[in-house]
C-alpha cells in the first residue's frame, strides 16, 4: 500500500492550518492508527479548524456536538422514536453516526454523557434499548478541552483519558505564523474552498496497511521499557498500562507510514512518547503541587531509557 496520500493529506490540511505541520501528522498518526485525539488546549488555536479541514480532505461526514452539562446521552448516541403510521419504533441515529466527531468541550459535560462515547470510541458502535449499530468507518473521535477553566467542569475520568490514543497540544503561533493566518483569512475563508484529496474506503485501506509496518523485537523493547519504567517513577501514583504500550506501537507504525517507511525506527517511538502517554500517568499529589508534569517525566524517562542501535 501506498503511504503518499498522507503527504498530500497534509498538505491539503496545511492549506487552511498555518504552521503546525507537526501537530496535523500527530492528528493524521491518530486516524491511521484507529484511535481517538484530545486537543488539550485553550480556545481560539484552531482545534475546531482542524478537525473540520481533516474531514474534508478525507472526504468523510463530518459531526460537531457542543458538550454542555444538560447532554444526553442520547443526544450523541440516538433514540427511538415511536412511528404512528407503521405503528412500530424507528431508530434516530444521533450525530455519533458519522466518519469525524467533534466532541467539543468534553470537559463540560457529566460524566454519564462522557461515559456514552465509551462504546463507540472502543466498538465502533452503539448499543441503544438493547440493539446494536455499527458506526460508519473510519470513526475518529477528536475531542477538545480547555485546561485552564475548571469551573464548571467534569474532569475526564482516567478510563476515558485512556482511551485517547494521543492528547495534543496545538500551541500558540509564532509571530510568522500570525501574520500568515491574518494574510490567509484577511478576505477569504479557505476551508470552504478546500477540496478532498482522499476518500473513506481509502483511509480505511490505509489503517489495514498500517498494521503491517514492520515493528522490530528491539523496537518492541524500547517500548516495553519506556512504559514499564513509568510504574516505578516514584513521582508517580500510576503508570502507563499494556493499553500504553500497544497504544506507542500503533502509533509509531502510523508515523513510519506517514513517513514512507515500512519499519519503525526508535526516533518515531521516542517522538511520540509524551503525546501517546503522558495522559495515562497520575502524579501524585504532592508532585503536582511542586509544578511537576506527566509530560516532564515521560522526557526524563526517555533520556535515561537505553535507545536501540538497529531499529528496523
Amino acid at each position: 500500500m501506498k503511504f503518499d496520500l498522507c503527504t498530500e493529506i497534509v498538505e491539503n490540511i496545511s492549506k487552511v492550518i498555518v504552521g503546525k505541520r507537526d501537530s496535523i501528522r500527530t492528528l493524521l498518526v491518530g486516524l491511521l492508527a484507529e484511535g481517538h485525539v484530545l486537543l488539550d488546549d485553550i480556545p481560539g488555536l484552531g482545534k475546531t479548524l482542524l478537525a473540520k479541514s481533516l474531514a474534508r480532505s478525507i472526504g468523510a461526514s463530518f459531526k460537531r456536538v457542543q458538550f454542555t452539562p444538560d447532554l444526553l446521552p442520547a443526544d450523541i448516541t440516538g433514540f427511538n422514536v415511536y412511528n404512528q403510521q407503521s405503528g412500530e419504533f424507528m431508530f434516530q441515529p444521533g450525530p455519533v453516526m458519522t466518519h469525524v466527531l467533534l466532541a467539543d468541550e468534553i470537559n463540560r459535560t457529566i460524566p454519564r454523557t462522557q461515559s456514552s462515547l465509551l462504546e463507540s470510541m472502543e466498538a465502533r458502535q452503539v448499543t441503544v434499548d438493547g440493539k446494536t449499530y455499527p458506526l460508519p468507518h473510519p470513526f475518529f473521535v477528536v475531542a477538545t478541552q480547555n485546561p485552564i477553566e475548571l469551573e464548571g467542569t467534569f474532569p475526564l475520568p482516567e478510563a476515558q483519558l485512556d482511551r485517547f490514543l494521543l492528547r495534543l497540544r496545538l500551541g500558540y503561533p509564532e509571530q510568522s505564523e500570525e501574520i500568515g493566518i491574518l494574510d490567509r483569512f484577511q478576505d477569504a475563508d479557505p476551508l470552504k474552498e478546500l477540496a478532498p484529496v482522499a476518500m473513506p474506503e481509502e483511509i480505511s485501506a490505509l489503517q489495514q496497511a498500517r498494521r503491517k509496518i514492520h515493528v522490530s523485537p528491539p523496537v518492541k523493547e524500547y517500548i516495553a521499557n519506556i512504559v514499564i519504567a513509568t510504574r516505578r517513577m516514584p513521582s508517580l501514583r500510576l503508570g502507563a498500562s499494556p493499553r500504553g504500550s500497544l497504544s506507542l506501537m500503533r502509533a509509531g507504525q502510523a508515523l513510519a507510514a506517514i513517513s514512507g517507511r515500512d519499519y519503525v525506527l526508535p526516533d518515531d517511538i521516542k517522538h511520540l512518547a509524551v503525546p501517546v502517554l503522558a495522559h495515562r500517568l497520575i502524579l501524585k499529589e504532592e508532585e503536582r503541587l511542586k509544578g511537576q508534569t506527566q509530560e516532564t517525566i515521560i522526557e526524563e524517562i526517555i533520556g535515561h531509557t537505553p535507545v536501540p542501535v538497529e531499529g528496523k
